[in-house]
């Protein structure tokens, strides 16, 4: 419960004074009705069909009233009073309506902006802990059953405030015969009470259905070519057939307690009714129009009741996607990293970047990291060089700021790294990683990215430097070229060097390769290697190779072996020093190359 008026709360924040107009609508609207209703005695006998006798009744007034008027204009006035009520309460519900059409998918947007920019400024950790999927899974349908479940929630409130009024009238008009409905319904809503916890257990087998629907289809979209190359076709189908047929089970499910329940309140409000009648009439001594006005107003009554366990049971249903993106949010907001306007410039690198006794690991038991002490020297190339699962990405991780050392600590220039300077450390990095990243659209689009106002000429030198400018040029479109879901349209080599040029693009003081020549053929390789000899002096380049030849000029070498550095100085020397990691690495690729 306390998910839901964490919500309503939002709601309130959100919409502020629109929810109380929308309110008092909903009261305005029930109690026209309820006068529309009340008008109907009087009204028929302003006729002269039928004749009701109204002492002792709360309506004598009301018929008193209309008396008093000439005879031939008290049916008229009565009969627009009837309209004008009519028109009234079709006004206000009107607006009603709208109103909470704009407050739902206002909040929604509002929700969904919320969520997108908590995960955008959370901590990098938090997408290393949780599936890509989940996170994708919580941003759309979640997020969307938390709109839908305050769409229910108005509608209850709606749904309260009409039957509230109108039980006042009823109990206005008969005391006595509306303390047994009320009665009765509550018993009615005590019998039910079986729809709301077998809704709730609805609501979270639909969760944990919808996280495992996205995931295997984001797992088998992604890995689309191995299902292919493997003729894992038919596992996969079996797979999708199995969860599809889960999911049909589940929404049946649902839809078979909603129309239950539903069915019980009409079978139930038809015998009370009947059983009311009887009572009223035998016992109450309840009289012609008394009873036919109870009767009127308990007939619109009982649907409003079947719409509030309606309401709450949809709320119910939807109350595991509450607890879901309550908990993402909190969880980001505790690992929030930085907020985008903690800094606007970014940082002027003078010195270099040192990382001075630093372990890190990824649990408790055993650290990726060890006693790290190396400096990475401003307008210098650095390569981090060594066996898989050596430490290399991590300890980038680690400059970057990405991850923050369990022990020890990061200095630039001299000052040890807050969490304050993470944001303008980062507006002077330009990262490139082994697997390309492109969008579906042009390459000005790819390019412009990190620099929205860059014009073509800046663009063109950005490709010149990656040695990219050729191969743009010959394409059809040139720079509007369309390249495809994450470049599919461009070769591996052609991606790897249209993000080097949008690195290079932005201008940035910290240049940082992982891996981007390792998939490369030797060609490629060499375009990417004299891209990276253009910008040395220009800025602080560091390398993490697998290929060993690419940094033969490195300036400095650094050498890691179960997340320690075991070596650290220039490619000659290093691969003078006889049984070092370095030589062995150096001898296993000149093997494979034979």
């Amino acid at each position: 419960m306390k998910d839901i008026i964490y919500f309503v709360k939002k709601i309130h924040a959100y919409s502020g004074r629109v929810l109380y107009l929308n309110l008092t609508a909903s009261a305005l609207m029930s109690l026209l009705e309820g006068l529309a209703i009340v008008l109907l005695i009087p009204m028929i006998s302003l006729t002269g069909l039928i004749v009701f006798n109204l002492e002792g009744t709360p309506l004598i007034g009301i018929q008193d009233v209309f008396q008093s008027v000439p005879a031939q204009m008290a049916l008229p006035l009565v009969l627009l009073l009837f309209i004008f009520i009519a028109i009234g309460q079709n006004v206000c519900n009107r607006q009603l309506h709208i109103r909470n059409t704009k407050i739902q998918f206002g909040f929604l947007r509002h929700l969904r902006v919320q969520m997108y920019e908590v995960l955008l400024y959370t901590k990098w950790n938090f997408y290393v802990k949780n599936r890509k999927s989940d996170v994708i899974h919580l941003l759309t349908s979640e997020v969307s059953k938390v709109s839908a479940g305050t769409y229910y929630f108005l509608q209850f409130l709606a749904s309260f405030i009409f039957t509230f009024i109108q039980i006042g009238l009823a109990f206005w008009l008969s005391p006595s015969i509306t303390v047994f409905v009320l009665l009765s319904g509550l018993l009615l809503l005590f019998l039910n009470r079986k729809f709301l916890r077998r809704s709730l257990e609805l609501g979270k087998r639909n969760y944990v259905l919808g996280k495992e629907y996205l995931a295997g289809i984001t797992d088998q979209i992604n890995g689309i070519k191995d299902i292919k190359s493997n003729t894992l076709e038919s596992s996969r189908l079996s797979w999708y057939k199995k969860i599809t047929k889960d999911i049909e089970k589940e929404q049946v499910d649902y839809t078979v307690i909603k129309s239950t329940s539903q069915f019980y309140y009409k079978v139930a409000s038809a015998l009370f009714t009947a059983v009311f009648i009887y009572l009223a009439i035998s016992l109450f001594q309840a009289q012609l129009a008394q009873l036919m006005l109870i009767i009127v107003i308990f007939s619109r009554l009982w649907p409003s009741v079947m719409n509030i366990q309606s309401s709450v049971e949809q709320i119910l249903t939807t109350l595991p996607a509450f607890k879901a993106v309550n908990n993402m949010q909190s969880e980001c907001k505790r690992d929030k990293e930085f907020s985008e306007l903690a800094a606007t410039t970014p940082l002027e690198l003078n010195d270099g970047i040192e990382c001075r006794e630093v372990y890190f690991g990824y649990d408790e038991k055993q650290y990726a990291l060890k006693n790290i002490n190396v400096k990475i020297k401003a307008n210098q190339m650095t390569a981090v060089v060594g066996r898989s699962g050596a430490g290399k990405s991590t300890l980038i991780d680690i400059v970057i700021g990405l991850h923050k050392p369990q022990k020890g600590s990061v200095i630039i220039d001299g000052i040890i790294r807050t969490d304050e300077m993470l944001y303008s450390m980062r507006k002077a990095i330009s990262y490139v990683p082994q697997e390309p990243f492109l969008f579906n659209a042009s390459i000005k689009d790819n390019l412009q990215l990190v620099l929205t106002d860059a014009n073509e000429e800046e663009m063109w030198e950005a490709l010149h430097f990656s040695s990219a400018e050729d191969f743009v040029r010959k394409l059809p479109d040139g720079l509007d070229t369309i390249i495809g879901d994450r470049g599919i349209k461009l070769s591996g080599g052609e991606r790897q060097r249209i993000v080097l040029a949008r690195a290079i693009l932005k201008k940035p003081s910290i240049l940082i390769l992982d891996e981007a020549t390792s998939s490369l053929d030797t060609e490629n390789e060499a375009n990417i290697q004299a891209a990276i000899e253009r910008l040395k002096g220009r800025m602080t380049i560091i390398v993490i190779a697998h290929r060993l030849s690419t940094i033969r000029n490195a300036d400095q070498v650094i050498v890691l072996d179960e997340g320690q550095v075991v070596q650290n100085g220039r490619f000659g020397t290093l691969s003078q020093e006889k049984k070092s990691t370095f030589q062995l690495l150096l001898q296993n690729q000149l093997k494979a190359t034979l």
